[in-house]
């Protein structure tokens, strides 16, 4: 049975727009959401209120409205940390999102303080952007890239973990949450062990900051990094957080204004962070609208929250397990919910085009995880991910589209 555990879902869906309407002449079932989120009415709200009324730059006006501006902004980095529970404002780096933050990082950290021979170890379920700027970094420094390999239910396999750990790892960049089977990683434990042979760690929490409460404190991460619009805010901006001695430490990512403390043609000397990683002009807007939507998931509450979409996924595993010829792929002991799934004989892009036309959204891919896809020797899946706001009657409407697709390709 699909417990609420007090969430009001149907008010909740009264609170994003998009889910109102119609695709194709059928109710709307938006099951994308590890790709990205809708939006409350509160962050459209704000984001229109803001410009209409109270747009100005920030950090460079004397005069009201980029006073105000300045002054909104800097709630919002109070808002990221008391979301992350991060010991000061200052650890918060405003980025374009969680692929820049991974990417500032491995040039920041990992172009001053790594030297050949040394190693950075990643995990077989990384999403390219926690692959490809390690990989490259590598490459310009004569480094090694390691794998923790997973098992066939897609869960890391921790021994093999600790054997590759030793005093040349410098780094373990890992997701919190595989987007592609939606697999929870041990990260705490991880972090642990990283630690112990004297390696930093990154958490890649793109998929684990809207699903429950990331305390980067309780944690003990060296950094971590979520996107704004996979939690329910815009696109175009996320979050570093960055212990303050590691981001004292660092050099700048991208020089220009703001990023500063003096310029001559001699030499420059640069602001503190986390003004130092935000070169130029700031996305305004967008720093701006994430603002609610942290309030909204912090009202509604990562424990209901949690629960409810642990629900869901229940529900729909037993769901999707009774259609003949549909695979699961990923059936970790701890989930998120997301199912990726095959059906025999059907290409995954076939079944994205005519769940489609029954109003059903869902990805189909190798949602930029090739190489997980590889591990299963395939070459896409189609996946179902669910949010707080989906329902029992739309998982019904994905497995009457699904026997639709069979009924087709029969």
């Amino acid at each position: 049975m699909l417990m609420t555990q007090d969430l009001n879902v149907e008010r909740i869906r009264k609170d994003f727009p998009l889910l109102s309407h119609k695709m194709n002449g059928h109710p709307l079932a938006y099951l994308d959401n590890a790709a990205t989120t809708q939006k409350p009415q509160a962050v459209i709200d704000r984001i229109s209120n803001f410009c209409r009324n109270e747009y100005a730059t920030v950090h460079r006006g004397v005069y009201t409205l980029s006073q105000n501006s300045t002054w909104e902004c800097d709630q919002v980095r109070e808002k990221c940390r008391q979301f992350l529970n991060a010991k000061t404002p200052t650890e918060i780096i405003f980025v374009k999102g969680a692929t820049e933050a991974i990417n500032l990082v491995a040039a920041s950290w990992g172009r001053k303080f790594f030297k050949r021979g040394e190693e950075i170890l990643i995990s077989s379920l990384e999403h390219h952007a926690n692959i490809v700027p390690w990989q490259r970094l590598c490459e310009e420094k004569g480094l090694a890239l390691k794998v923790i390999p997973m098992n066939d239910r897609g869960e890391l396999l921790m021994d093999e973990y600790k054997k590759l750990l030793n005093a040349r790892t410098r780094i373990v960049a890992v997701t919190h949450v595989s987007n592609a089977l939606g697999t929870i990683n041990p990260v705490r434990e991880m972090i642990q062990l990283a630690h112990q042979a004297g390696a930093l760690v990154l958490i890649d929490g793109a998929q684990g900051a809207p699903h429950f409460k990331a305390d980067v404190q309780d944690l003990d991460c060296d950094f971590y990094c979520f996107s704004g619009h996979k939690i329910y805010g815009p696109t175009g901006v996320g979050i570093l957080y960055g212990k303050i001695e590691h981001l004292d430490a660092m050099d700048p990512y991208q020089c220009g204004g703001e990023m500063i403390e003096t310029v001559t043609f001699e030499k420059t000397t640069f602001a503190k962070p986390p003004l130092k990683f935000e070169a130029g002009t700031p996305a305004i807007i967008e720093i701006v609208g994430l603002g609610p939507a942290i309030d909204y998931l912090q009202n509604l509450g990562f424990d209901r929250i949690e629960s409810y979409e642990h629900g869901l996924l229940i529900e729909a595993t037993r769901r999707l397990s009774e259609i003949e010829g549909l695979k699961i792929i990923g059936t970790a002991a701890h989930k998120s919910a997301v199912i990726s799934f095959t059906l025999e004989g059907i290409h995954p892009h076939d079944i994205g085009t005519i769940l489609d036309q029954e109003g059903i959204a869902i990805r189909t891919g190798h949602h930029c995880a090739q190489p997980v896809m590889r591990r299963f020797n395939l070459p896409a899946t189609a996946r179902a991910s669910f949010a707080f706001y989906n329902t029992k009657e739309e998982i019904e409407a994905l497995a009457r589209g699904l026997q639709t697709v069979k009924q087709i390709f029969q």
